[in-house]
Order: structure tokens, then C-alpha cells, then sequence
């Protein structure tokens, strides 16, 4: 893949979400308590033949759906480059039916303990995207390129690598359903869970440190997150979390994060 192109975008989306992001605090000034929906289901616009063998449906999650024009902006960019895709947004709420419906009792109780929406959206995603597969985004992710674009020819996983191309992340994931490799990830973070060790605090217990542990030996595909999909463009913390204070999981003491 020619990645000039791409760079290109990457530096023109970066440009016009930071645009839109410097004018969203004097609208959220003027017009405090306006919100945007995020639907919980959006489908494709456009019909087109699959060329991955990852389905085309995309995941995301947040606290509240009800979100600021930053977060709404992002979505709505996204959603203009993954046309012909689904949508599914899960919340809080969802996350939980969803497990006690269709998970293992193991996963479910594990996800039960803990006390951290971020590490509550951790398991989960790796559950959904094992047992049903597609895309997952964090909320405040943004694709460079469109998203059939980045997955042709994707048969299995495709995963985005941070720090000079070193080390997995989370934020981005497309998978087909049944991937042994979230199926140990699944397992080790419940492993985690069940035996937490406050040192890992959500990073290492949920989160991307435990991708690298289990893939650290692993054959997978893989791109640079320049090139496929960014974060913090059209939105930031105060934005994301604007009704909810401090409710990044940054802020959470490693020894709560476990219910008692």
C-alpha cells in the first residue's frame, strides 16, 4: 500500500479536526448543556461486497451516547468513511446484557469486579469482537483512509502498532469472529482479573499490555496507527468528558479498580 496518500489525509483530517476542536469551546461556552445523539445503530449506506474476511460492523462504547460537538463531529467524520458499514454503539448498560447473555460465567463475573467503565470496555470489546467480529474504535479514534479500503485483503486480524511501530494498541481492532488470538487475550485478562496484581492497574490488567503479552511471539498483520486510525483530532479528556469529571481511566487508583 502507497502510504504518501494516506499521510497526506492523515495531516489534512488532523488540520480540520483541530479547527473544529479549537471553535467547539466557544460553542460549548455559549451553548452549555447542548448535546448530540449518537444512534445506537446506524447501517450501511452503501452495499458492497466484502473483500476481508472481517464482518462489516463497527463497535464503539462510551459512558453516555448524549455527546459534546467534538465527540459528534468524530463520529459522524467516521461514519463518512466506513459508508458502506454498520454501526452499533454499546452502552454502559448494553455492555453488561450483553455478557450475561452471552458470555462464559467466567467472563461475566470477571467483568462484574470491575469497578473502571474503561476496563469494563476492554473485556467486553475483545468478547464481542471474538464472538461476533468486525471493527472496534474508541470514541475518540479517527480513521485516516477509508475503512474497506485498510481491511482488503484483511482475513484475519488487523492490528495498529504505536511507539515507533513497537508495541499493539487497543483503541483499533478488526478481527474475524473466532480469532484464537482475542480467545487467549479474553482468557488472560479474566486471568488478570481473578487474580489482580495492583501494580498492572487497568493498562496491564485489561488494556494494550496484555495484546503485547499474548501476541509478543505471534504472526500477525499490522500497520503504523498513522496510517489507519489516530486519536484526539476532533476531541480531547474535557471534551469526552465533559459530564463526567475526571472519569478517564487515567485517573483511577490501581487498588479500586477491583471490587472488594
Amino acid at each position: 500500500m502507497n502510504n504518501f496518500p494516506i499521510m497526506v489525509a492523515n495531516r489534512t483530517i488532523k488540520l480540520i479536526g483541530n479547527i473544529f476542536k479549537v471553535l467547539s469551546y466557544p460553542f460549548h461556552f455559549i451553548f452549555p448543556k447542548v448535546r448530540f445523539t449518537i444512534p445506537e445503530y446506524s447501517p450501511a449506506k452503501i452495499q458492497t461486497k466484502n473483500s476481508s474476511g472481517v464482518p462489516k460492523v463497527i463497535w464503539q462504547t462510551n459512558y453516555s451516547n448524549n455527546s459534546t460537538l467534538p465527540v459528534y463531529l468524530n463520529y459522524l467524520f467516521n461514519r463518512l468513511m466506513s459508508l458502506n458499514y454498520d454501526y452499533r454503539y454499546v452502552s454502559t448498560e448494553a455492555r453488561e446484557e450483553y455478557l450475561r447473555k452471552n458470555a462464559s460465567q467466567e467472563v461475566y463475573d470477571a467483568y462484574m469486579k470491575l469497578t473502571d467503565g474503561a476496563a469494563q470496555a476492554d473485556l467486553w470489546r475483545v468478547t464481542t469482537l471474538y464472538q461476533q467480529g468486525g471493527i472496534y474504535m474508541d470514541i475518540d479514534a479517527t480513521l485516516v483512509w477509508p475503512l474497506s479500503w485498510q481491511l482488503k485483503g484483511i482475513n484475519d486480524a488487523l492490528y495498529i502498532k504505536i511507539k515507533n511501530g513497537t508495541e499493539i494498541t487497543n483503541y483499533f481492532l478488526a478481527t474475524a469472529p473466532q480469532n484464537p488470538h482475542f480467545q487467549k487475550v479474553m482468557d488472560t485478562i479474566v486471568y488478570n482479573i481473578q487474580n489482580y496484581d495492583v501494580k498492572k492497574g487497568v493498562y496491564g490488567t485489561t488494556g494494550p499490555a496484555v495484546f503485547n503479552d499474548v501476541l509478543k511471539d505471534a504472526s500477525i498483520q499490522y500497520r503504523r496507527r498513522r496510517h489507519v486510525c489516530i486519536q484526539g483530532t476532533f476531541t480531547n479528556e474535557y471534551f469526552q468528558y465533559l459530564d463526567k469529571p475526571r472519569g478517564k481511566w487515567t485517573h483511577q487508583k490501581p487498588e479500586d479498580l477491583i471490587k472488594k
